[in-house]
């Protein structure tokens, strides 16, 4: 039988290794390099993280070389009966890993031969050396925000003396909300609240919490509150984030934190206007200020009025009974000295009435004998003038003067003519005689210059209008 490929390339190779062996070559320099009863300690940024399976899996890169392109990863991988722990650990101390950050890690060096990997199976991380970390840069922050003026920007804004218009960042739902708006709702005075909804505790808190304040500082708010209830370090360590301490410190309006703080406080809490332990203290001081104003501007004032008020009435209720009184005294002393004149009077008319009764009696038949000679008088009087009037009437009567030889120049419509002017040779005239008219056309006119009687005037003839046609 021929032989076989392998064979062929073994005889040509013989000292050739395969995989296995190559793996196992491999896997015993690793052994003899970094035993695995002999730990080590690493330290490396955490390049990425994730835990979601219970097991936590690193990518370590080293700090000064991570912007290499060709910057070597070390697989770190924790298991979840370590992890568990550990992770518990770091809560407590409110750490939460995450990219960026710098860690000192203790175990062993692992070769896996089924993908060829080298990776760092870890046993414990150097909490100590990371709080320390933490601790240093969270001071930096804290100098360089100081150095810029921001430990005090927000500290020195007036708070308006009724902070009515409230922006709230929160989680609407969680306790911490309720615990807040419950005590503005349970005051009494009407708060407008503008609430922002954020996230409080997460990778993402940071950046959503500075979209919401950003989201305020343009609503006319008086004052802004971020609150938060209870929790371990790691859920408040996006308090102690730059971006967010960098956002309170330059809101244009005060900015009040209620955070349940479970330790120090955090870097919000220091450039805030104001911080409270809790979320309900936070509310409670808000209330308390506005009721403190209430009582001070309006319920004081009202109280002082209304006793004053009261002090008046009771005064001019006093003046009014002793006006009462002497106005009651007064009317009855009038009614009796009116009583007593009226009394008087009476008395004297009951005797002076029979007598007077009798003087107008005579009086009235005095008058009433010498009325009717006066009235014959009168109308004797009135007779001869009416007479007089009717003869004055007659001698201006138009039939009376045409009998005596007067007539009346007509024009064609009838009416009088008293001047010649307007008259032209051919006008048409009519004259009117005691017993007749007579129509003849005019041939010449002829105009005198002596005066005669005027339009108003007709002298001795019958009067104009008076005419019958």
């Amino acid at each position: 039988m021929a032989p076989g490929l392998d064979e062929v390339l073994v005889d040509l190779h013989p000292d050739a290794l395969s995989i296995a062996d190559l793996y196992d070559e491999v896997a015993g320099a690793l052994n003899r390099v970094f035993p695995r009863n002999r730990p080590l300690w690493v330290r490396g940024e955490v390049q990425s993280i994730s835990d979601r399976t219970g097991h936590c899996y690193i990518d370590l890169v080293d700090p000064d070389g991570r912007r290499e392109r060709q910057a070597p990863v070390l697989k770190v991988k924790c298991w979840k009966m370590t992890w568990g722990p550990l992770k518990r650990t770091l809560r407590r101390e409110g750490i939460e890993l995450a990219p960026g950050m710098v860690v000192l890690l203790r175990g062993v060096v692992d070769f896996y031969r089924a993908r060829a990997e080298v990776n760092f199976i870890v046993s414990e991380l150097d909490v100590t050396a990371l709080l320390g970390r933490l601790a240093a840069q969270r001071a930096a922050l804290l100098r360089t925000l100081a150095a810029e003026g921001l430990l005090e920007r927000n500290r020195n804004l007036a708070l308006p003396a009724v902070p009515l218009r409230v922006g709230l960042v929160a989680s609407p739902g969680t306790e911490g909300y309720h615990d807040f708006v419950g005590q503005l709702e349970t005051s009494g005075f009407g708060f407008a609240i503008s609430v922002v909804p954020a996230a409080v505790q997460g990778k993402g808190a940071p950046n959503s919490i500075v979209r919401a304040l950003r989201t305020l500082a343009d609503r006319g708010c008086d004052l802004v509150v971020v609150v938060r209830g209870g929790g371990s370090k790691a859920d408040l360590a996006a308090f102690d984030s730059e971006p967010v301490a960098r956002a309170v410190a330059t809101m244009p309006v005060p900015v009040w934190t209620g955070i349940g703080h479970t330790g120090d406080e955090s870097v919000a809490d220091i450039v805030a206007h104001r911080t409270f332990v809790t979320p309900t203290d936070c509310g409670h001081e808000l209330a308390v200020q506005v009721a403190g104003w209430w009582a001070e501007r309006v319920a004081g004032p009202a109280a002082v009025v209304r006793r004053r008020a009261e002090d008046v009435l009771v005064a001019a209720e006093s003046r009014d009974t002793q006006a009462r009184d002497r106005l009651t005294s007064g009317a009855r002393h009038q009614l009796r000295w009116h009583g007593q004149r009226l009394a008087a009077r009476t008395g004297g008319l009951v005797e002076r009435a029979p007598r007077l009764v009798t003087e107008a009696r005579a009086s009235v038949g005095a008058r009433s004998g010498a009325l009717g000679p006066l009235a014959h008088g009168h109308v004797a009087r009135a007779g001869d003038r009416l007479v007089s009037w009717r003869r004055l009437v007659a001698a201006y009567d138009v039939e009376r003067q045409l009998e005596r030889g007067y007539t009346l120049t007509l024009d064609d419509r009838g009416r009088v003519l008293r001047t010649v002017a307007g008259l032209a040779p051919g006008t048409p005239v009519v004259t009117r005689f005691a017993d007749g008219t007579a129509r003849s056309t005019v041939d010449q006119v002829t105009e005198t210059r002596t005066p005669g009687p005027g339009p108003a005037d007709p002298g001795p003839g019958p009067r104009p209008g008076t005419e019958e046609d």
